[in-house]
């Protein structure tokens, strides 16, 4: 089993292989000519985030800059859109479900490296997968550690760090981020805190 083969079945492996390092450069090449999109071009963002990704829904957008280091193993659904900023370390695979917003800042964390610094400094890192469900909105300045899985129809709280899984329908922040309240019917209503639209929707 070759380095990239172990990376990709979640076991130990050597960052510094040289298949390994040309696709790092491969995808910064493709990072570097998106994050340099003149904003009068917008409109190629999406062509250029179907060609990085491994798989893309339709309507999917991010604002520039974005950083991630292999591209292939991010896959969003449809109608996804990631603000300012936006990490993705996708050693592992990252899943997103459909009608997926992150705010700025939010980073995708799926590598690690081993506890013990002898272990440590062997070089061996790893990487574990990372999924969010559909209808999920993640507040900026958020941080998913290796191995979540977010719900469907959660609320991530602006700033938190994600520890541990998520269960569907609640909202959820805190350092470790813990689950604050379910989500209800109630809540269709608002907008923000106790605001009440003025709008059909």
């Amino acid at each position: 089993m070759d380095q990239k083969e172990r990376m990709l079945a979640e076991l130990p492996y050597i960052a510094s292989d040289e298949v390994l390092s040309r696709e790092r450069l491969e995808c910064k090449r493709r990072i570097y000519e998106l994050n340099q999109v003149h904003p009068d071009q917008y409109n190629r963002i999406p062509g250029l985030l179907k060609e990085l990704f491994g798989k893309s829904g339709e309507a999917v957008f991010v604002e520039p800059p974005f950083h991630c280091d292999y591209g292939y193993n991010i896959e969003v659904g449809d109608d996804f859109f990631a603000n300012y900023n936006c990490t993705v370390l996708d050693v592992a695979k990252v899943t997103i479900g459909k009608n997926v917003m992150l705010g700025p800042n939010v980073s995708f964390y799926t590598a690690g490296h081993p506890l013990h610094q002898e272990s440590r400094n062997s070089g061996y890192e790893y990487g574990i997968s990372i999924t969010v469900g559909d209808n999920v909105w993640i507040g900026g300045s958020v941080v998913i550690i290796a191995g979540v899985s977010i719900g469907n129809n959660v609320v991530i709280g602006g700033g938190s760090v994600v520890t541990r899984d998520i269960p569907d329908g609640v909202v959820a922040a805190g350092n470790p981020c813990r689950v604050i309240r379910e989500i209800t019917e109630e809540d269709r209503k608002y907008y923000f805190k106790k605001r009440v639209f003025d709008v059909e929707i």
